[in-house]
């Protein structure tokens, strides 16, 4: 008889270092789930994994499921239970991942390589808090409120825009350039390898302190007639999306939502301005269109810090003006005259011969 392995113990979310961007995105969707999840776009090793699985370790008993990039949709939204069905006709529904994911983390890596199909149904459930399945037979319908994660690398692909918009928050993760910050991330990760439960235990009070102020903000959120909010909110939100020349009205909800998550976040009696622009950047990542205000220049892809977008070169430095540094004018070309051509096929020189009458 084989036992399972124990599941290695999570990195404390407390502990991360740098990226507030991505700790304030992911706080956010767990107070409100109904924003629509977090995509994180960064290179590899940037620490995407380990801050999706220690947050559903501040929400109390909540799962943590990993989305395969090899499932099927049947697995993903649920199925016809097939062996009651053949053992005892009866038509019974077998529970897929969106619902073991209920109440906690659904994670997915490299979510731009799934197939569109389970994309549209996890953005679904992630955006409405029920799965709907209607196949097979089975009319069935159940819970599937949780946290969506999903990271990708932009250089192995993107999603179509009409998924991106779907994503509540996007979150761009930059290539740690500090060496300060560098080595401090390092030797916190080396700490934790070589004694994870004394690393876990010094960070024991501070753990509980999120997890604590996590369960008041749901609370606070979950109280339709807290946290109001002015003409003054409205209008920077207004003003933020048709800068940014978003489609449709989605940025305008999800970032009126988001606002009133940080502002349950931050224990505040009401939504201001304020809240506004701290969110704003997370909700128009991914739907400012390029030539908006605020894009990030076409000649040089965009860094992520700590206080958002940057467009500057891989030195560290320059502007939008400068993408095209040492470029030399167009010059006319002048026109050269060539030669006419002959015709390959030689002209008839001989008269040609009469037909003879028959």
């Amino acid at each position: 008889m084989t036992t399972a392995a124990p599941m290695p113990v999570p990195f404390p979310f407390a502990a991360i270092t740098g990226q507030p961007q991505l700790r304030q995105a992911l706080l956010l969707a767990a107070v409100d789930p109904g924003l629509g999840g977090v995509l994180i776009e960064g290179p590899r090793g940037t620490a995407k994994t380990t801050a999706a699985r220690a947050l559903a370790e501040l929400l109390p008993g909540a799962p943590f499921v990993t989305l395969p990039l090899g499932a099927s949709l049947e697995s993903l939204v649920g199925t016809l239970d097939l062996g009651q069905a053949l053992a005892g006709h009866e038509l019974k529904f077998a529970p897929g991942l969106l619902a073991r994911a209920n109440g906690g983390v659904l994670y997915v890596d490299e979510i731009n390589l799934l197939p569109d199909a389970l994309i549209d149904s996890l953005l679904d459930a992630a955006a409405s808090g029920v799965n709907v399945v209607e196949r097979d037979g089975i009319s069935h319908r159940h819970a599937a409120r949780f946290v969506l994660v999903g990271t990708m690398n932009p250089e192995e692909g993107t999603l179509r825009p009409q998924l991106l918009d779907r994503f509540g928050l996007c979150v761009q993760l930059r290539n740690i350039e500090d060496a300060a910050e560098r080595q401090a991330i390092v030797r916190a990760r080396l700490a934790f390898d070589v004694d994870p439960q004394g690393f876990r235990a010094k960070h024991a009070q501070a753990e509980a302190e999120l997890a604590s102020a996590l369960v008041a903000a749901r609370a606070l959120v979950a109280d339709a007639s807290a946290l109001p909010y002015g003409d003054d909110v409205h209008e920077t939100v207004s003003a933020l999306c048709i800068a940014s020349q978003v489609d449709g009205l989605r940025a305008d909800l999800v970032m009126l939502r988001s606002a009133r998550a940080l502002a349950a976040w931050d224990g505040a009696a009401a939504i201001t301005a304020d809240h506004v622009q701290r969110v704003a950047e997370a909700v128009l990542l991914h739907r400012r269109k390029p030539h908006a205000e605020g894009a990030a220049p076409a000649q040089a892809p965009a860094q992520q810090n700590a206080g958002g977008r940057s467009g500057a070169n891989d030195a560290g430095q320059g502007n939008a003006a400068d993408g095209d540094w040492g470029a030399m004018p167009p010059e006319p070309v002048g026109i050269e005259r060539v030669k006419p051509l002959r015709p390959l096929i030689p002209a008839q020189t001989a008269p040609q011969a009469t037909p003879k009458k028959a």
